[in-house]
C-alpha cells in the first residue's frame, strides 16, 4: 500500500512539474532570418513557425522581420523591430487582459499547428486533405467560387473569392434576389470582391443568388450560390459569445483576425471566417505563413482543390 501511495504521489508530482514547464509562446507567423537563444542551453537557432518559446528564451528579430506569437491564454503579440527581444519582456506586456474566451479560439489556431516544426505545414495538408475536404458541387462551371452552393453568413461585409478561369480577365459580379431581379453588378479585374450586404440595394433581402462570369463571355462563369443572412435568433447565441470575445481581443491586427477567423470557422461560418482571413493577409501580406493557414482552411473545408 505504501509503494502504491508513493508511485501515485510520483506520478502526481511529475504531471505537475511537465505542466509548469509549457511553453509561453508558439510562433505563429515568421518572416526573415530571425532566431531564437534558447535560455536551456544558450544555444542560438533559426527560428521557425509552429515553433515553442519559453521563459528565458530571447528572440533575435533581422530587419525587416515580422513575427507573429500566440501566448498559451490566446494572446497576441507580433515582433517587427530588429534586435533582441526577452520572452519575458513579451509575457509581461499582455498580463494585464483577461482572455478565457480567446484562449479556446487561440487554441482552435494553435491546433492546426504540428509539434514537428520541420514538418507542420506538409503534415497539415496531408490530415486535412485525407480526413477534413469535401466536395462542393461546381456543376461543371468554368469559375470555381470559394463557397459552398448555399452558405448562412453573419456579418454584411463579406469577401467573396473564385478562381480565375483567364489570366488578365475582367470578371462580372451579379447579384441576385429570389425573384432572379438583379440587384447588384459590378465589373472587377481582381478573382475577389467585397461584399456589404447592408448596402441599399441588398439591405433588405435576407437570401441573395451570387454569380461570375469572364466579361463578354456567357461560357465562362460560376454556378450560382446561395447567400443567406442569418435571422435574428439564430444568431443570437454566436453574437453572445462574439461580444465576449470583442471584450477581450481587439480586430485590428493579423494575428487576432485569425483569432476570429477560428471562430467563425467553429460555428460553421465559412463565408465569415474566409473574409478574416483575407482581411489578415491584406494587412500583411508579406507573410507567407498566413497564406498557409488561409489556404489549410480552404482544403479542409473543401471550399479549394
Amino acid at each position: 500500500m505504501k509503494n502504491l501511495l508513493f508511485t501515485a504521489t510520483l506520478l502526481l508530482f511529475l504531471t505537475c512539474t511537465a505542466l509548469g514547464q509549457g511553453y509561453i509562446f508558439r510562433v505563429l507567423a515568421n518572416k526573415g532570418a530571425n532566431q531564437v537563444k534558447r535560455a536551456s542551453n544558450g544555444e542560438t537557432s533559426l527560428l521557425k513557425t509552429g515553433a515553442t518559446l519559453n521563459s528565458g528564451d530571447e528572440i533575435i528579430a533581422a530587419n525587416g522581420a515580422y513575427i507573429g506569437l500566440m501566448h498559451k491564454t490566446g494572446k497576441t503579440i507580433e515582433v517587427r523591430t530588429a534586435g533582441t527581444t526577452k520572452i519575458t519582456d513579451l509575457e509581461k506586456k499582455l498580463a494585464s487582459s483577461k482572455t478565457d474566451v480567446a484562449n479556446r479560439y487561440a487554441q482552435f489556431v494553435m491546433n492546426k499547428m504540428n509539434e514537428d516544426d520541420e514538418d507542420i505545414n506538409k503534415n497539415y495538408r496531408r490530415n486535412m486533405k485525407a480526413t477534413g475536404a469535401v466536395e462542393r458541387a461546381t456543376n461543371n462551371a468554368s469559375i470555381k467560387v470559394m463557397l459552398p452552393s448555399s452558405i448562412d453568413v453573419l456579418n454584411p461585409n463579406t469577401i467573396v473569392r473564385w478562381s480565375g478561369a483567364e489570366d488578365g480577365a475582367s470578371y462580372v459580379v451579379t447579384v441576385k434576389n429570389i425573384f432572379d431581379e438583379q440587384i447588384f453588378k459590378a465589373e472587377t479585374q481582381k478573382t475577389s470582391i467585397k461584399l456589404n450586404l447592408d448596402d441599399e440595394n441588398l439591405s433588405s433581402e435576407r437570401l441573395v443568388i451570387f454569380n461570375v462570369q469572364v466579361k463578354g463571355n456567357d461560357e465562362l462563369k460560376s454556378s450560382d450560390y446561395g447567400i443567406k443572412r442569418m435571422s435574428s435568433d439564430d444568431a443570437k447565441a454566436i453574437n453572445d459569445n462574439l461580444e465576449v470575445l470583442k471584450a477581450e481581443v481587439s480586430d485590428d491586427t493579423p494575428l487576432n483576425k485569425l483569432i476570429y477567423a477560428s471562430f467563425y470557422e467553429e460555428n460553421n461560418l465559412l463565408l465569415d471566417a474566409l473574409t478574416k482571413y483575407e482581411e489578415a493577409i491584406e494587412l500583411s501580406p508579406e507573410v507567407e505563413d498566413f497564406k498557409t493557414l488561409y489556404d489549410d482552411f480552404l482544403i479542409k473545408n473543401g471550399l479549394s482543390n
